[in-house]
């Protein structure tokens, strides 16, 4: 009798120690999907904002430099039958030169709010992706990728560990905030 228990102690214990033998071979893998952490993460929203208020501010802008050459436009109409022909010629080029300015102006904005984007967009990806090798690190992470950059096509949702990145790059932002 006293074997028998023997035996079925050695083997519990055996039968437990079996399955953690063979999961420490597996490697835990996580993706994150920035897109997703862009849209929904405080310091996305935020970004989002900040993108939205200068473009507004450039618009409002160039609307008025606008309506400046459309006022422009108007006092010429109204006043070509009066002028020389070396009036009209000059205030006609003058016309000219302001909206080429005025289409440098258009680029120049354009190309401002697409470099404030980049720039905000890159400072957001670097610290996500300290705060996902930091979490790779804590909690033993052997792969965690991005999803639309790796290509991925399916994960389980327990692999996906954006919302969790989400939850810490908030924590930090709203620490780096007070």
């Amino acid at each position: 009798m006293k074997r028998a228990w023997l035996v079925s102690i050695i083997w519990i214990v055996f039968m437990g120690f079996i399955p953690t033998a063979f999961a420490a071979d597996a490697a835990k893998i996580g993706v994150i999907d920035f897109e997703k952490i862009m849209k929904e993460s405080s310091a996305g929203k935020m970004n989002q904002k900040v993108l939205n208020n200068k473009g507004q501010e450039l618009k409002g802008r160039l609307e008025k430099e606008k309506q400046a050459l459309d006022e422009i436009n108007r006092s010429f109409e109204r006043e070509a039958l009066v002028l020389s022909d070396e009036k009209k010629r000059e205030k006609e080029r003058d016309f000219r030169d302001r909206v080429e300015d005025f289409k440098k102006m258009q680029e120049d904005f354009s190309n401002e709010l697409k470099s404030l984007e980049i720039k905000l967009i890159n400072e957001m990806q670097k610290a996500v992706f300290d705060i996902a090798s930091d979490l790779g690190k804590q909690e033993k992470y052997g792969l965690i990728i991005e999803r639309k950059n790796a290509g991925v096509i399916y994960i389980p949702d327990q692999v996906d560990i954006t919302d969790l990145v989400i939850e810490k790059y908030n924590a930090m932002t709203a620490a780096q905030g007070s």
